[in-house]
């Protein structure tokens, strides 16, 4: 399984209006499928955003990237931007900048 980890910020006062635009494009379309998503996570904490997403196979980064061109992908993007806001603009350049790094994991054996 591959996962990602976006970090950006997120005023408290648009969670609702946030949690609705993914739920109506994880719902109302097949490009999370698409991408082979099989879950997505979204946590709020003191104006910080994390947003979790979990993929079916190790090939989430490809399928990731080849739905930027999609137009689906490309709306949603641009429904969020009033809602959620980059991390750190001086080092920002695009959305690979806000993915943070697992160095640990640990899961129950099969």
């Amino acid at each position: 399984m591959y996962s990602t980890m976006i970090v950006a910020r997120l005023d408290g006062a648009d969670i609702e209006t946030v949690a609705k635009l993914f739920g109506d494009f994880d719902t109302g379309t097949e490009l999370p499928h698409t991408m082979g998503t099989r879950r997505r996570q979204l946590f709020a904490y003191n104006g910080l955003y994390f947003h979790i997403q979990d993929f079916e196979s190790d090939n989430g980064g490809e399928l990731i990237e080849r739905a930027k061109s999609d137009p689906r992908f490309v709306q949603i993007q641009q429904d969020l931007l009033p809602y959620i806001h980059v991390f750190d603009p001086d080092t920002w350049r695009s959305p690979s900048d806000a993915m943070a790094s697992r160095f640990y994991t640990w899961q129950v054996g099969a």
